[in-house]
């Protein structure tokens, strides 16, 4: 049976640590520009759409 919702995890491996750190960062850092710039529905869109690319990278780098 598929693990769909997650309801075992494992134990990741110190580089997908590394790099889940990375990608974090990097949605960060653009969300933190984003935040500089102002606020408008383009940008509230922009950092939706960043939250939501580091969740699905996230996942793809901790999936078993």
């Amino acid at each position: 049976m598929a693990d769909d919702t997650r309801q075992s995890y494992r134990e990741l491996h110190p580089d997908e640590i590394a790099q889940i750190k990375e990608i974090k960062g990097l949605g960060q850092t653009f969300i933190d520009l984003c935040n500089e710039l102002g606020k408008s529905r383009e940008l509230s869109l922009s950092i939706t759409n960043m939250e939501m690319a580091v969740m699905w990278a996230t996942k793809h780098i901790s999936r078993s």
